[in-house]
């Protein structure tokens, strides 16, 4: 099959991907345990753990506490926001080389109205 129609064909797939992913959260979840000093006690007491969702702001990092019943949503929303981003880099780089490979075929095809012959054509030649 010819390269750009394959490529052309992901393309679709993954704005087509992209499109089936409703909610994303473009940030970070981590798990705090924070050491408490109870009284008449010489070693702290860890607690927790306690969630923490944090992202880049306005440029300042911008963070807040999950409560237990947002966890779970929150964690499939920064998973979505990864996968995005990984479709989105897949996007480009396909793109790139479809643009590569329109470039080599126009300039092929502008060499064969010149009446030049093709690139391919010479590399089979060896120089004696």
């Amino acid at each position: 099959m010819n390269p750009i129609v394959q490529i052309e064909r992901r393309r679709d797939e993954l704005l087509q991907e992209m499109a089936a992913i409703r909610s994303l959260e473009r940030a970070t979840l981590s798990k705090q345990m924070l050491r408490v000093k109870h009284k008449g006690k010489k070693e702290p007491v860890l607690r927790g753990p306690y969630y923490v969702l944090a992202r880049w702001e306005d440029g300042r990092t911008r963070s807040r506490r999950v409560r237990p019943e947002e966890l779970e949503r929150l964690q499939r929303d920064v998973d979505n926001h990864e996968r995005f981003m990984a479709l989105c880099e897949e996007f480009m780089e396909l793109t790139q080389r479809l643009g590569e490979l329109e470039r080599e075929e126009n300039a092929e095809q502008e060499r064969l109205k010149k009446g030049l012959k093709s690139r391919s054509s010479k590399a089979g030649k060896s120089r004696g």
